[in-house]
């Protein structure tokens, strides 16, 4: 089968397309034919960084939409011929690649009227703000949310979902994104270049604060987010923590959710596992009922995934990037 691969640690710019045996699907397995796979920070880095569990050439590609070709032995709910998405084990071959073998229990049907690339652009990013907002912080209708870099992935779903669930949200952006974000629900918008947002956040909410924070920057954004969190306020965090400790005080108490939405794969819990597929079930219905974006801004072949990658190296892409790997 055809394949993007990547020969070695740190070589994901010099990756090409090559030749791979087509794999067979295991126990509770499927073979998914690969439609379309989308771009996630998460590809450039474990590149850069490698996987214990990998064997050179290895192939990138969390996200993954396409036609279930073949079925392994106890792998129940799904059939040949089913269009499915679903977000992939990262320590096996993933999805930039004719087939790729998935676990039958985690992916989600596209339902009628949703396209390979809309639905492959979901899963990394779009579960880690489900996640973090429904999971982990279990907002609610009424409350306050500062969502940093709402132009990203991450956060371009985590201020629609929000806006889906009733809240105020407020985000960070550059200037050049701030109606792009407005037209994704954003309440008001933070210019984090010339803007201290702590501040901001403070006049927004009349001195009180956000009942919720999610940082998708690192763990200084995160650090200096406290401050513009309520009494028993609440931040989720993809990138790095806070300091947690230095930040614990029984004066303006806090909680802190990790979100690590990859290592569900590496759990062995089943039952944490099939929430990628409940997440996608919900997501995708609102995608079909237009009541959510699919964040898409630029879809490429497969060749072009490398400078891809550079470019979504650099920080400051706009929605996502997805490859159509197979357009037949």
């Amino acid at each position: 089968m055809k394949a993007l691969l990547l020969e070695g640690k740190g070589l994901a710019d010099e990756m090409k397309v090559g030749e791979l045996e087509k794999p067979k699907p295991g126990q509770g397995e499927i073979l998914v034919k690969i439609k379309a796979a989308a771009l996630n920070p998460v590809d450039y880095k474990t590149a850069n960084g490698g996987n214990p569990n990998w064997s050179y050439p290895h192939v990138l590609g969390l996200d993954a939409a396409g036609i279930v070709e073949e079925v392994g032995p106890e792998a129940t709910g799904i059939k040949p011929g089913d269009r499915v998405v679903y977000h992939g084990d990262m320590t096996r071959k993933g999805a930039f690649a004719e087939y790729s073998i998935t676990t039958a229990h985690t992916v989600s049907l596209i339902p009628e009227g949703v396209s390979f690339e809309d639905a492959a652009a979901i899963p990394c990013a779009g579960f880690t703000a489900y996640l973090a907002l429904f999971y982990k912080m279990h907002v609610a209708k009424g409350q306050t949310i500062l969502i940093h870099a709402g132009a990203g992935g991450v956060g371009g779903y985590a201020i629609q979902l929000a806006k889906y669930a009733g809240l105020t949200v407020f985000t960070t952006a550059s200037k050049s994104n701030h109606e792009y974000v407005k037209s994704l629900g954003a309440d008001a918008v933070i210019d984090y270049r010339s803007e201290d947002f702590v501040n901001r956040i403070l006049e927004l909410t009349d001195g009180l604060g956000v009942n919720f924070v999610l940082d998708t920057v690192g763990r200084d954004n995160a650090e200096k987010s406290l401050k513009a969190l309520a009494f028993n306020g609440q931040i989720a965090f993809v990138a790095g923590p806070p300091n947690v400790n230095d930040a614990i005080s029984f004066a303006h108490p806090l909680s802190f959710h990790q979100v690590a939405l990859g290592s569900v794969h590496q759990s062995n819990n089943p039952t944490q596992q099939r929430i990628l597929a409940q997440m996608g079930d919900h997501m995708l219905s609102l995608l079909q009922q237009g009541q959510l974006h699919s964040l898409v801004e630029k879809v490429i072949p497969l060749e072009q995934i490398p400078a891809a990658l550079t470019e979504l190296a650099t920080r400051h892409v706009k929605g996502k990037i997805v490859a159509v790997i197979d357009e037949v």
